[in-house]
């Protein structure tokens, strides 16, 4: 017996095929079609079809039209604060790729169930992108596709400046890392946001914390001193990120980074009137100083140089002394190194060597020697440690006048930061990386 095999007796092709594979419609295609319909036609009328399996079962190659087998998030003015995500009716998502406008690829990851995609890694504000989107259906055809889309611009981009930023290669062991934001940022869960993108790296690592000076300054120290030698870096990978949920993001990457020198520490006592200046841990040297005068007592607590100048003009009038009082002065001061903003320094005081090591006699400088000041200016850097005892003045601020961030506890540190506890420096891998500071991958 024999069968017709003309195009009306041909089935019906499936509705998300295009093409079969290598189908260019030659009469080699068109032949190969109908045997394949040929071998099957017996098996569906003859008595043994019941045994042979459904048709189905059979995947047969064969390139789909996945345009409209999947479907995206992504439409006019995406959200940058949400992920791009693909998804296929009918089928599966074999492979994306989404790509900035500089060709870089974004991170993502396929759904466990193999029906979906979406991105891991923020998308930036503004930006148009492209993706190429694989897929397969039920049948084993497979096929791609592409989408665009262009995020919408952000409310408000949260920039941050980052120190220290005076231009450095080496700072002490106590110089402290600061974050300025352009926008103030209250709200505890946004703040964690923030230091999670804030990511701070060392080698050798240590243990430290952000805090939170106000709500547009954070500080970060480690529990204690710097490593001598450690190479510490800063930066910020909130780029992209959202801050809030009110359509602000993380500005641009930016970071800084430096050596740590010798462990320098000046020990001014103010009852003896004497200066001990450690390095690594070792006595130095020994010099007489003199420290505040009753009503101008010098602070007590741990400070950090702040800068260096090689001569100041100091007008009693900074200080809120009034001109014509008999306090008043107004002097050409060398070899000053600076502790505090509001004009504590140690430095020069060739007209009190009388007094020094035996009365204070100061406005609230340590002053010394000219060859002393020299010496002491010449062999500390910004970021070392200048710590006074037994004075009568009042505690070294911790914020807004220097850094006297070392005058605050360890617990006391930990209550300023949002996420409530410490954090190694130490780098993570890569893979990790990316997730635990929240870095674009572009």
């Amino acid at each position: 017996m024999f069968l017709r095999s003309d195009a009306s007796s041909e089935p019906q092709e499936d509705p998300v095929a295009v093409r079969w594979a290598g189908d260019r419609g030659s009469s080699t295609a068109r032949g190969r079609r109908r045997a394949v319909w040929l071998a099957l036609t017996p098996l569906l009328a003859g008595p043994l079809a019941a045994c042979s399996g459904s048709g189905d079962s059979i995947a047969t190659p064969h390139t789909i039209d996945a345009g409209r087998l999947v479907h995206t998030s992504a439409g006019a003015d995406a959200d940058p604060g949400k992920p791009f995500t693909v998804t296929a009716q009918g089928g599966t998502v074999t492979d994306v790729t989404l790509s900035g406008p500089d060709g870089k690829q974004v991170a993502g990851a396929l759904d466990p169930d193999g029906h979906g995609w979406h991105s891991t890694a923020p998308l930036l504000p503004a930006t148009h992108y492209r993706a190429r989107i694989a897929a397969a259906d039920r049948r084993g055809g497979r096929g791609q596709t592409t989408a665009e889309f262009t995020t919408k611009a952000a409310d408000i981009t949260l920039t941050v400046a980052l120190g220290p930023d005076l231009g450095r290669d080496t700072y002490g062991v106590g110089e402290p890392l600061t974050a300025e934001l352009s926008e103030p940022i209250t709200d505890p869960a946004y703040r964690q946001r923030v230091e999670q993108a804030l990511t701070v790296t060392s080698m050798p690592a240590v243990t430290g914390a952000w805090y939170w000076v106000d709500a547009k300054n954070l500080h970060f120290r480690p529990k204690d001193y710097w490593p001598t030698g450690a190479k510490v870096k800063l930066g910020w990978a909130g780029q992209g990120t959202a801050i809030d949920d009110h359509g602000m993001y993380g500005g641009p990457a930016t970071g800084v980074a430096f050596t740590v020198g010798d462990r320098v520490e000046a020990v001014v006592d103010a009852a003896s009137d004497q200066l001990t200046f450690k390095r690594n841990g070792q006595v130095v040297s020994t010099m007489p100083v003199t420290t505040g005068k009753p009503g101008f007592d010098t602070r007590n607590g741990i400070k950090v140089v702040l800068g260096q100048e090689r001569s100041v003009q100091m007008k009693s009038e900074t200080i809120g002394i009034a001109e014509g009082s008999s306090e008043a002065y107004d002097l050409h001061v060398e070899w000053a190194t600076r502790v505090t903003w509001s004009g504590e320094y140690v430095h020069a005081a060739p007209w009190s060597v009388g007094s020094q090591g035996v009365a204070n006699v100061s406005h609230g400088c340590t002053g010394m020697s000219t060859e002393n000041a020299k010496w002491f200016y010449e062999n500390t850097r910004v970021g070392d440690i200048v710590q006074v005892v037994n004075s009568k003045g009042h505690q070294m601020e911790p914020f807004g006048n220097g850094f006297g961030d070392w005058n605050l506890s360890w617990d006391d540190w930990l209550k300023g930061s949002a996420l409530g506890k410490p954090v190694s420096t130490d780098a993570p891998p890569a893979a990790a990386q990316a997730a635990a500071t929240l870095k674009p991958q572009f």
